[in-house]
C-alpha cells in the first residue's frame, strides 16, 4: 500500500453532458439537437436508444446535487444544452431554459459546489447543421452570441468556463470516421468544421474578456498518448500524427497561432486543406487561462498504409481493457502531461477520466472492484505530475453516474452511481463510496 497525499487546495469533481443525462427532450421550449436526429437514423446507436429520458436529470436535479453533496465532492463539471438556450439555434432566447440553468446552478452553490461550464458538448441546434454545421460561418456567429448569453446571465456565479468539449470528437469523430452526429464521412468536411469551431472557440473567448464575465476560460481536448511499436521511423511518425490530431491540430492554433505543419502537409497530400481567412489564426490564438484534459487510454500503434487517414493503427498488446474496449495504461497520462509543457505550464484540470465498467446490482450492491482500480493507478499517476512541478489543478471523475453513451446508447456505464434506466433510480456504486473516501481525506492509499 502507498498513500499519495494531494494538495489542500485541490478541486475534486464529477463531470456530465447534458444531452447524456438531463432527459426532457421535449419539453422547457427545448429545440431538437443533432444528437436527436442522428439517435432516430437506423443503425446509428446501439439499440436504437437516445437521449429523451435518459437519466432524468431535468426533473431530478436536486436529487441528483444531494448525491453530490454526500459524495463530498466540492466542483462539478456540466454542460449547458445550446437548444434550451436558442431552440433554433440563432433566433429567440429561450427563457425557461436559462432558469432551468440558474436553479441548477443556485443549488449547486447553495450546496458548496462549485459550477465548471462547458459550453458545447456536441448538441448542435439541428438548424445549424441543416446550414452547414460548423463549416459555414454562421453557426461560428450564432455559437459567440450564445456564448455571450450564458455570459451575461450566470457572471458572478460560474467561475470556469470550457467553450468546446473533445474538439477531435465533434470534427473527426463525427464527420471523418462518421461514428456520432452528424456522421458524415469526409475528411475536408472534418477539417472544415475543426477549423470552423477554432474560430469560434477565439471569438467566444474574446467575448469573455470583453463582457468582462468572472472566472477562467479554456477549452477541454481529448487526448491520447501513442507509442511506437518498433523503432522504425515510420511507427513513430504513425504516434505522432495520432498524438497531434487530438491535441496539436487544436491546441497549436490556440497557443503558436498556427497548425502543425506536418500534419498540413499530410492532409495536403490527401487533397485537404485548412479554410483559413484573414484574421482567423489572431482570432484562434486569444489568450486563455486554463486547460481540462481529457484522458482515458493510450495504444501502441504502427504504421499501416490501410489505417485510416492517419494511416496509424493500434496493436493490441493484451493490457486489461474496460468493458468498452480501451486498455488501462495510466501512464500514457504521466507522459502527455509532460508532453503539454511544450506550450508552458499552464493550469490544467482533468475533466474527463473513468473507466466503463458495466458490473450490476448484485444483492442491493454494485461492486465494482475494476472501476475502483482504474482510478487508483490514475490517481497515482496525477500525484506523480504534481510532484514534478506540473499546475495540475483538479480532477474530475467520468461520470457522476451511469448515462447516454453517445453511440454505445445505455449499455456502456462510465458512472460511480448505478442508474436502472427503467425506474430511474440511482444507486452509489462501492466505486462512490471509495472515492467518498478520497475525497474526504485528500488522499488515495493505492494497492500498486
Amino acid at each position: 500500500m502507498t498513500i499519495f497525499q494531494f494538495p489542500q487546495d485541490f478541486r475534486w469533481g464529477t463531470a456530465t453532458a447534458s444531452y447524456q443525462i438531463e432527459g426532457a427532450a421535449q419539453e422547457g421550449g427545448r429545440g431538437v439537437s443533432i444528437w436527436d436526429t442522428f439517435a432516430r437514423t437506423p443503425g446509428k446507436v446501439f439499440n436504437g436508444d437516445n437521449g429523451d429520458v435518459a437519466c432524468d436529470s431535468y426533473h431530478r436535479y436536486e436529487e441528483d446535487i444531494e448525491l453530490m453533496k454526500k459524495l463530498g465532492i466540492n466542483t462539478y463539471r456540466f454542460s449547458i444544452a445550446w437548444p434550451r438556450i436558442i431552440p433554433d439555434g440563432d433566433g429567440e432566447i429561450n427563457r425557461e431554459g436559462l432558469d432551468f440553468y440558474h436553479r441548477f446552478v443556485d443549488k449547486l452553490l447553495e450546496a458548496g459546489i462549485e459550477p465548471f461550464c462547458t459550453l458545447y458538448h456536441w448538441d448542435l441546434p439541428q438548424t445549424l447543421e441543416d446550414i452547414g454545421g460548423w463549416g459555414n460561418r454562421r453557426t461560428v456567429d450564432a455559437f459567440v452570441k450564445y456564448a455571450e448569453v450564458i455570459f451575461k446571465e450566470f457572471s458572478g456565479k460560474i467561475n470556469f468556463w470550457l467553450t468546446f468539449n473533445e474538439p477531435w470528437c465533434i470534427a473527426f469523430l463525427s464527420n471523418l470516421l462518421g461514428i456520432h452526429a452528424p456522421g458524415n464521412k469526409d475528411l475536408q468536411t472534418s477539417i472544415n468544421v475543426a477549423h470552423g469551431l477554432l474560430v469560434a472557440h477565439g471569438k467566444a473567448v474574446q467575448s469573455f474578456r470583453r463582457l468582462g464575465t468572472t472566472g477562467q476560460i479554456g477549452i477541454a481536448p481529448n487526448v491520447c498518448w501513442a507509442e511506437p511499436y518498433s523503432k522504425s521511423p515510420e511507427d513513430q511518425a504513425a504516434c505522432d500524427r495520432s498524438i497531434a490530431l487530438n491535441t496539436d491540430w487544436f491546441l497549436d492554433p490556440i497557443y503558436k497561432g498556427s497548425y502543425p505543419q506536418f500534419m498540413v502537409d499530410w492532409f495536403a497530400e490527401a487533397g485537404a486543406t485548412v479554410p483559413i481567412q484573414e484574421g482567423d489564426m489572431e482570432i484562434i490564438s486569444q489568450p486563455i487561462d486554463l486547460l481540462g484534459i481529457n484522458y482515458y487510454t493510450m495504444g501502441i500503434n504502427r504504421f499501416n498504409p490501410e489505417a485510416g487517414a492517419l494511416q496509424s493503427e493500434e496493436v493490441d498488446m493484451g493490457l486489461t481493457k474496460t468493458d468498452i474496449g480501451w486498455p488501462v495504461e495510466s501512464r500514457g497520462l504521466y507522459e502527455f502531461m509532460h508532453y503539454l509543457q511544450k506550450y508552458g505550464n499552464v493550469d490544467v484540470y482533468i475533466t474527463e477520466n473513468g473507466a466503463c465498467i458495466n458490473d450490476d446490482l448484485e444483492n442491493g450492491k454494485i461492486n465494482d472492484d475494476r472501476r475502483i482500480a482504474y482510478y487508483e493507478q490514475h490517481l497515482a499517476q496525477i500525484h506523480r505530475i504534481i510532484n514534478d512541478g506540473i499546475n495540475l489543478k483538479g480532477y474530475m471523475a467520468w461520470s457522476l453516474m451511469d448515462n447516454f453513451e453517445w453511440a454505445e446508447g445505455y449499455r456502456m456505464r462510465f458512472g460511480l452511481v448505478h442508474v436502472d434506466y427503467r425506474s430511474l433510480v440511482r444507486t452509489p456504486k462501492e466505486s462512490f463510496y471509495w472515492y467518498q473516501n478520497v475525497i474526504k481525506n485528500n488522499w488515495v492509499e493505492t494497492r500498486i
